[in-house]
């Protein structure tokens, strides 16, 4: 699998994006040297989608790919796009406080701790739907390693389409997201404009 080795500090300066949108609560000191050039419409297109791709950790391949499955549902492209995103299983796992970061996350599924309703899920970009139940395994829930999460995530906020029970560490989707719900700083209308060109 394709691995970015790049800081994630680093990234973030050049994206413009803040390091708490992927959970990470440090903050750079070092400012980007901003060239004076003027971006183009096509160069502006281009960082929002690799921003999306970078906040939820997808490669090329598999985006483009969210890309024509959107296209194809019912309602705005864009919208349809950022829900599928949203609602991927390890996304949801850091949405829900059970991974510090969607990497972390990502891990936590790929090592087979995750039921979705009762049957182990190890594929981080399973779709969850509404009224899906979500939880760490049993033989899991002990190890240290989830005091640590709980500790380090219980002051965030969980979404209101999802209801947590941390001391279980269960989770259930009420709901699948709207665009109001996702907090993500992305213009997902620029990513449809570069993909439909």
């Amino acid at each position: 699998m394709a691995v970015n080795r790049v800081p994630v500090l680093k990234r973030c300066r050049s994206l413009g994006l803040e390091p708490m949108y992927l959970g990470i609560d440090k903050k750079s000191t070092r400012q980007l040297k901003r060239s004076t050039r003027k971006v183009s419409e096509y160069g502006t297109q281009l960082r929002e989608k690799q921003k999306a791709k970078f906040i939820y950790g997808v490669l090329e391949k598999p985006f483009r790919n969210y890309y024509k499955k959107a296209d194809r549902m019912p309602g705005q492209t864009g919208e349809n796009m950022m829900v599928m995103l949203e609602s991927r299983l390890d996304n949801v796992i850091f949405r829900l406080g059970f991974a510090r970061t969607r990497r972390e996350a990502r891990q936590i599924v790929g090592h087979r701790h995750v039921l979705v309703n009762g049957h182990i899920v190890n594929i981080p970009s399973y779709l969850v739907k509404a009224g899906d139940e979500i939880e760490i395994k049993e033989k899991a829930k002990g190890s240290e390693r989830y005091k640590q999460i709980l500790e380090a995530t219980g002051g965030r906020l969980v979404p209101s389409w999802l209801t947590v029970d941390q001391e279980n560490l269960k989770g259930t989707v009420n709901e699948l997201p709207n665009r109001e719900a996702i907090d993500v700083p992305v213009n997902e209308m620029l990513i449809v404009e570069l993909y439909s060109k």
